[in-house]
C-alpha cells in the first residue's frame, strides 16, 4: 500500500504576497517526503483537488464557482481535508465612496468554511489565547502575541474554536466598521461528514508590487505572522492533521 498524500495547494488572489506565501508553504509540504503537491491559482482544476487527500489554501478574493463548490463538497465528504488559511473566506469590494465592502459569500461555500471575512482594523499587536488546550493540535501550545491583520467575521455555528483572540474597536473604512468587543475565532475545526476544515486567519503578507492597480508601488515589505515561529508551528501541525486522517494526536 503506498504512503503517497496527494496535496492540493490553492495560492492565488489579490493584495497579498501570494508569490511569498506559495514558496513557504511549499517549503513546509516539503518536509514530508511521501507528499506529493499540485499547486493552481484558483479552483479551476476542481477535479483534481477533488482527488487530493489534503486541500491547502491561501487566498483573497478567490470565490470558486458553483460547479466548483460541489466539487468542493465532494472533496470533503470522502474524507478529505482542507487547512484554510487567512483570506481564504474573503471577498473584497472598493466602493465609489472609499469604503471597502465584503458582501456575502455564496451560502455553500460560507457553510464549508464556516466564517467569512468582514473587516480588520490596522495591522497591530494583539494576544492569541487557547481556547481549547486539550485538544491535540493545541498540544504544548500557550498564549501568544503576534502582529497581523486582525480578521473579523461572521461565524457560522457548529465550528470548534481552538484558538481565539478578543477586541473590539472600529475598523474604518470597511462597510463593517464597529465591532463590540468580543472574542473572536483564529483557529477552528470545522466537520464535513468524514471531512474537516481547518482554518486559521492568520499569516497576512504583502510585497512591494501587491496593490495594483489601487497604488503603483507599496512603502514596505509587510510579514507579519510569517515572522513568529509559532505561527510555523502552526502551519506544521496543520499539515500534520491533514496527513493524520484523524485526530488521535498522532504526530501534532
Amino acid at each position: 500500500m503506498s504512503n503517497r498524500i496527494d496535496v492540493y495547494l490553492v495560492a492565488g488572489g489579490k493584495y497579498h504576497d501570494i508569490n511569498f506565501a506559495r514558496l513557504e508553504l511549499l517549503k513546509l509540504l516539503a518536509e514530508h517526503e511521501d507528499i506529493r503537491v499540485e499547486v493552481g491559482p484558483d479552483y479551476s482544476r476542481i477535479d483534481e483537488i477533488e482527488a487530493a487527500d489534503i486541500l491547502v489554501t491561501y487566498t483573497c478574493d478567490v470565490l470558486p464557482t458553483v460547479e466548483q463548490q460541489a466539487g468542493l463538497r465532494r472533496f470533503l465528504a470522502k474524507g478529505g481535508r482542507w487547512l484554510a488559511l487567512h483570506g481564504t473566506n474573503s471577498v473584497i469590494r472598493f466602493l465609489d465612496d472609499g469604503r471597502i465592502d465584503c458582501p456575502d459569500l455564496d451560502a455553500d461555500l460560507s457553510d464549508m468554511l464556516g466564517s467569512q471575512f468582514r473587516a480588520h482594523p490596522p495591522i497591530c499587536r494583539y494576544e492569541i489565547q487557547v481556547t481549547d488546550s486539550a485538544h491535540p493540535l493545541m498540544r504544548g501550545i500557550k498564549n501568544f502575541w503576534v502582529e497581523d491583520e486582525l480578521y473579523l467575521g461572521t461565524v457560522s455555528p457548529g465550528n470548534k474554536t481552538l484558538l481565539h483572540t478578543r477586541w473590539g474597536g472600529t475598523c474604518a473604512p470597511f462597510v463593517h466598521e464597529d465591532w463590540p468587543e468580543a472574542d473572536h475565532p483564529v483557529m477552528y475545526l470545522r466537520d464535513h461528514g468524514a471531512g474537516q476544515v481547518l482554518y486559521l486567519v492568520l499569516g497576512h503578507c504583502r510585497g512591494k508590487h501587491d496593490l495594483r492597480p489601487l497604488m503603483e508601488e507599496y512603502p514596505h515589505n509587510e510579514r507579519c505572522s510569517w515572522q513568529s515561529p509559532v505561527f510555523y508551528d502552526l502551519l506544521r501541525r496543520g499539515i500534520r492533521w491533514g496527513m493524520a486522517r484523524s485526530d488521535d494526536g498522532a504526530g501534532f
